[in-house]
């Protein structure tokens, strides 16, 4: 290590990067200080008293909104995003591998909805399915068909909003996928093939495991993406709200620090995950080089 004295460019960087940490992380640790008020604290410092009374409160519910609830189908929702983003992007990160005509304008358009603005997204997919319910209810009154009639909407939970969050992530997730085939060795799969694997075996067995800490951290995005997702369900969501939806109508109507209590739980929601994502990849490594170190 050198001993020379820092200079002030080194003083005047260190101080941006920590105001920059500050500006980052300063509003999440105020949320997250202010939700363990006191039973009569407000919402702005100083604080008036310690303790976890809010949390208490948002735990028993029975508030203006069924936040349990709204906590559940967020949490379904972004589950279901996070599997299909995986899925989809892993096989088409080997389809763009591979090649075919058209792919640059395919990959144009997948990413292009990372350009368009996000309400205007919401707004779209909420029109289309407005369209489908009025071709339904159309059908419905030509045909007689009771069925039909009583369908209510075609816009719900797993049909416009999950369409809603994947324009959303699946973009990150081609993203990453195709950074990470870029850097995959082919080598791996020929020498499978030498050894007599077909095709779905060098899938399962070779290509899999190599890139199972990428597929995580596409995972990750997948999950943590839909989770906190807004704007893009504003319009597509149809009849009941997502968690950041509540959270936003909450923002007018509670004035207790309940709302910051909520605002704390879902960090930590968020948090675990990227906690057990980051804990999954480094096992996933760990094994791949016991295994090399194995086979060598």
């Amino acid at each position: 290590m050198s001993d020379r004295p820092r200079g002030l460019a080194f003083t005047a960087l260190a101080a941006f990067f920590a105001l920059y940490v500050l500006f980052l992380y300063g509003p999440t640790l105020t949320i997250l200080a202010l939700s363990f008020q006191g039973p009569q604290g407000g919402l702005t410092f100083p604080m008036n008293g310690v303790s976890t009374h809010w949390f208490g409160k948002l735990w028993a519910g029975g508030g203006i909104v069924d936040i349990w609830a709204a906590f559940g189908r967020s949490l379904r929702l972004s589950f279901v995003v996070m599997v299909l983003t995986v899925v989809l992007a892993f096989f088409a990160g080997l389809a763009f591998r591979k090649g075919f005509r058209g792919a640059n304008a395919l990959f144009a358009i997948a990413v292009a909805s990372l350009i368009v603005p996000s309400i205007v997204v919401s707004l779209g997919i909420g029109l289309e399915f407005r369209l489908v319910d009025d071709a339904i209810n159309a059908l419905a009154a030509a045909t007689g068909w009771g069925w039909l009639q009583d369908h209510g909407t075609a816009m719900g939970l797993y049909s416009s909003a999950l369409g809603a969050h994947l324009t959303w992530t699946l973009p990150f997730g081609l993203l990453i996928m195709f950074a990470v085939f870029n850097r995959f060795d082919p080598a791996y799969e020929e020498a499978a093939r030498d050894l007599g694997a077909t095709g779905a075996q060098t899938l399962r067995h070779v290509v899999v495991p190599i890139l199972a800490p990428a597929l995580v951290g596409v995972a990750l995005f997948g999950f943590t993406l839909s989770f906190d997702e807004l704007a893009r369900t504003s319009q597509a969501i149809g009849g009941r709200n997502s968690l950041p939806l509540e959270l936003q109508g909450l923002t007018t109507t509670v004035t207790t620090p309940e709302i910051y209590a909520l605002g704390s739980l879902t960090t930590a929601v968020s948090a675990l995950v990227i906690g057990t994502a980051l804990a999954a990849s480094l096992l996933l490594q760990r094994r791949r080089a016991r295994r090399s170190l194995a086979g060598a």
